[in-house]
């Protein structure tokens, strides 16, 4: 099977005919006036200054237009690495930050060469509901601090931009709702001489290009200790969420995307972020869904929608900095409430679901609220669905014996035989009042693991001290390998 290839070819940059271009050129535009509001409200989030999101998201979607492995797919700052880096960002500062992103980066691309992009598939569907649902859950949670202490009239701000986001799109969506309701927000506020907290307000909006360097902290042992469970973090829940979203588009194209070369490049983008003052990013489906739905389909919207956003932000700086903090209020709550899927959580579907897969989803929410932490949840989320899996496996493996007219006593198991199912193993024989020959036919069962071969290891060895001769038969090819590799070699007495 050959390995996936790691770096760019030359599919994906051709020159598109005029009317593709035409296509690419607006949706990217489309998507650089949606990117500029979420990127501010994410800043915030992560408790940075707005420049540092509206970076990223430049950065970020240049770079992986021409590394990832998903044409038409946004990549930029995102809610999701924003909460991860909050806490660091908070106790430590944005030097700090930045070099977690750079380690983040490098830990991404080290997981894409090692092929971590093929395990996605192991993801059970109950945690990546989980995350899409304690995702949503953190990005409400984030805007009530902007709801308390303030001016009054910052409630039917958020109420007439809620309404804005709500109706708009029934009647068009050639603009997008979030950016009507902050120009009819701004210029509201700006002409009835409302005094209510501004993006302004909240730090220094950039007016220039950003600039490469390295992270200003100390390159010790310490630095690393600090940073590195924050970088980790950056690394499985910005690959977690880029490969959900070309899993998404996959589907709406009916095209196949590198799942590896998009790990990779979602590295490479998150390495080049950091060392041009960024705070990280992945893929963001809310972007990726309105650039494929207004026709995008190669990476030059991808690029566009990064380049556009910059120019917009440096040559209007001052305008965006008028905004009503109110308005992204709105624009978060409503993305927040798009992205949970209340589908998961209706009576009729909780009723039908196997308590299990409730059971994990649950988990998964649980923990990422209570951490703050949506790598924390996603783990403890696969934890117990792994635990819950085995439990309920373990229970499907069933022994039964037949007494042949040579007085030869036969067991017979099937099922799967690992370590949950394995330990009861022993359990199943009539050591005492079997006769001096008795057969385990392993027919209708597999091994899987050494904690198997330890429990027939055991079992012949109860019956040998009896005299009765034991004999382990029908295993598989697979099973057979295992069992004859280890067999005799995991008591201490070997």
């Amino acid at each position: 099977m050959s390995r996936p290839a790691l770096l760019p070819s030359l599919s994906g940059y051709r020159i598109p005919s005029p009317g593709v271009l035409r296509t690419e050129v607006l949706a990217g535009l489309v998507v650089a006036l949606a990117l500029i509001p979420e990127a501010i409200a994410f800043s915030i989030i992560a408790g940075v200054d707005p420049k540092i999101g509206l970076y990223a998201s430049f950065t970020m979607a240049v770079v992986i237009a021409f590394c990832g492995g998903r044409p038409a797919m946004i990549s930029a700052a995102t809610g999701a690495v924003a909460l991860v880096v909050a806490p660091l960002a908070r106790e430590y500062g944005v030097e700090y930050l930045v070099a977690a992103v750079v380690l983040g980066g490098v830990i991404q691309v080290a997981l894409a060469t090692a092929g971590v992009a093929r395990l996605m598939r192991f993801l059970p569907r109950s945690v990546m509901v989980g995350f899409v649902n304690a995702l949503a859950i953190l990005i409400f949670i984030a805007q009530l601090p902007h709801l308390a202490g303030v001016p009054w009239a910052v409630y039917p701000l958020a109420a007439a931009g809620l309404a804005i986001l709500v109706a708009l799109p029934r009647l068009t969506t050639v603009v997008p709702a979030p950016l009507v309701a902050i120009v009819l927000l701004t210029a509201f506020t700006l002409i009835a001489g409302v005094t209510v907290p501004t993006v302004g307000d909240q730090g220094e909006l950039p007016d220039a290009l950003p600039v490469l360097g390295l992270p200003a902290v100390p390159f010790t042992v310490e630095t690393l200790r600090i940073i590195a469970p924050y970088a980790l973090g950056i690394a499985l829940v910005g690959l977690l969420e880029s490969m959900m979203t070309a899993k998404l588009v996959d589907d709406l194209t009916d095209t196949h995307s590198d799942k590896t070369r998009e790990a990779w490049g979602q590295g490479i983008a998150n390495v080049v972020t950091g060392f041009f003052g960024g705070m990280g990013g992945c893929a963001m489906i809310g972007q990726t869904m309105i650039n494929v739905k207004s026709g995008a389909r190669t990476r030059l919207s991808t690029f566009l929608a990064g380049s556009f956003l910059l120019v917009l932000v440096v040559a209007l700086g001052e305008l965006v900095g008028l905004i009503p903090m109110a308005a992204l209020v709105a624009v978060m709550v409503m993305v927040s409430v798009s992205t949970f899927d209340w589908h998961s959580i209706r009576p009729a579907v909780l009723r039908r679901m196997p308590r299990s897969e409730t059971t994990v989803m649950l988990s998964t929410v649980v923990v990422t609220v209570v951490t703050d932490n949506l790598a924390y949840g996603v783990g403890v989320g696969v934890l117990v669905a792994m635990v819950l899996f085995a439990r309920r496996v373990a229970h499907l493996v069933e022994v039964t014996s037949t007494l042949d007219p040579d007085g030869t006593k036969v067991y017979r198991a099937s099922g799967q035989l690992f370590f949950a199912s394995s330990n009861d193993l022993v359990f199943s024989f009539d050591y005492a009042n079997d006769p001096e020959h008795v057969v385990i036919d392993l027919s209708d069962a597999h091994i899987w693991d050494a904690s198997t071969v330890a429990a027939l290891d055991a079992i012949t060895t109860k019956y040998a001290a009896r005299g009765i001769e034991a004999t382990v038969t029908g295993m598989n090819p697979d099973s057979r390998s295992r069992h004859e590799r280890l067999a005799g070699y995991l008591s201490g007495g070997h």
